[in-house]
């Protein structure tokens, strides 16, 4: 049914116009209650309309891949949605519930060309709006993308972490194992084989058996080593948690995935369903006919 004039009164998209204009089109646009809880259209569905709401709020949401909802927007009075499919004639992009009782004005393409040709500064108009819906569908793509840990958590930025990483990675390599050998070999070596006796105390080489001073080079050498794997291990503790974070969701996302493949099943089966009941229906009434 058209709306009152009144109605438009207060809506920026009708701002621009003047008295006659906004009773012209009045006329042709159509109002349309909407209550609490009830959907008024689904994602997919063909869509000829744009709405304007004029008290009330209207949320807009659509569901990933997984099955998860995705808030949109809230749609409150004064703010208009469903432009996308009356300007492509494509489907709908989202699906659109009533969060309380609202009213909604009803504009199709013919009384958007009727609108436009009053007033075309009301083109820019749409055009903010439609602006605003992007800017929010970027923000939900940069914050519900799954993670890469690698991103998470960068590179080392500092010298001290890039050295801890090194040296945690050396002292657990086959190289270091090789080298440490040799250093053992070679200082026992020395102080029990090739350097001479000390002729007043008949020991040889600088660090004589039980090679106190190698003793104290190994613990020193281990002290360190075990402060740097500590540094390392602690970033690597933080990536791990980023890590099963991130599984977390993933799995969540599968588990959902899998709900929403059941709901879509459960769906089939019933419009097949109500499509084998309507063709039975429709092959018994000539039956009917013909015993008539």
């Amino acid at each position: 049914m058209s709306c009152d004039v009144r109605m438009l009164a207060g809506i920026e998209l009708f701002d621009l116009l003047d008295e006659e204009d906004r009773a012209a089109l009045a006329e042709v646009i159509d109002s349309q209650p909407l209550a609490a809880g009830e959907i008024l259209f689904q994602a997919g569905q063909p869509g000829e309309s744009l709405f304007v709401v004029r008290s009330g709020e209207v949320e807009l949401y659509i569901k990933d891949t997984a099955g998860q909802k995705i808030v949109l927007t809230v749609a409150r009075a004064g703010e208009m949605f469903g432009e996308l499919s009356l300007l492509d004639s494509g489907p709908r992009t989202a699906t659109a519930i009533a969060l309380t009782d609202a009213e909604l004005l009803v504009l199709d393409r013919d009384d958007l060309l009727l609108l436009f040709q009053k007033r075309p500064d009301s083109a820019l108009h749409m055009l903010a709006a439609m602006s605003r819906m992007t800017r929010k569908a970027d923000e939900l793509l940069r914050t519900r993308v799954s993670r890469n840990v690698n991103e998470e958590m960068p590179l080392p930025s500092t010298p001290l972490q890039k050295i801890a990483d090194w040296i945690a990675w050396f002292s657990g390599s086959m190289q270091f194992l090789l080298l440490n050998l040799i250093w053992f070999v070679t200082w026992i070596s020395l102080n029990t084989l090739i350097l001479p006796k000390d002729p007043v105390t008949g020991e040889r080489g600088f660090d004589p058996f039980p090679f106190g001073l190698l003793t104290m080079i190994v613990s020193l050498e281990a002290i360190f080593l075990s402060c740097f794997v500590l540094i390392s291990q602690n970033r690597q503790a933080e990536k791990d948690r980023v890590r099963s974070d991130i599984e977390y969701e993933v799995n969540i996302k599968a588990e959902l995935e899998v709900a929403h493949l059941h709901e879509k099943t459960d769906r089939l089966y019933e419009e097949m369903l109500a499509r084998f009941t309507r063709l039975e229906k429709n092959l018994a009434q000539p039956a009917e006919v013909e015993k008539a």
